[in-house]
């Protein structure tokens, strides 16, 4: 039996938040990584939580957590879980309304 459109339309927000948590955990593990070898070619702190804004708060988080990267840095141990409260908010809303 054929997909339809519809169907491939369902789960789109699941590949989406997929693939940003995947870029999330890539670019945090490879700032940890140049933190320590390559100084000069860090991420910046706002397209981190950049990419934490657009979805990838949760699994930006988690990596950081256990890869006891920037867990000292107030900006993102506290930023980081409002913005997942927002996104939960957010998605709750929409919820609702549909």
């Amino acid at each position: 039996m054929p997909v339809t459109f519809e169907e491939t339309l369902r789960y789109l927000p699941y590949i989406y938040l997929f693939v940003i948590s995947l870029i999330a955990v890539i670019f945090t593990c490879y700032d940890k990584i140049a933190s320590k070898k390559l100084p000069d070619r860090r991420v910046p702190e706002a397209m981190l939580l950049f990419i934490s804004l657009l979805g990838g708060s949760l699994a930006m988080y988690a990596t950081m957590r256990a890869i006891r990267h920037k867990t000292q840095h107030a900006k993102f141990m506290i930023g980081i879980p409002v913005i997942m409260l927002l996104q939960l908010a957010g998605a709750v809303a929409v919820w609702l309304l549909m």
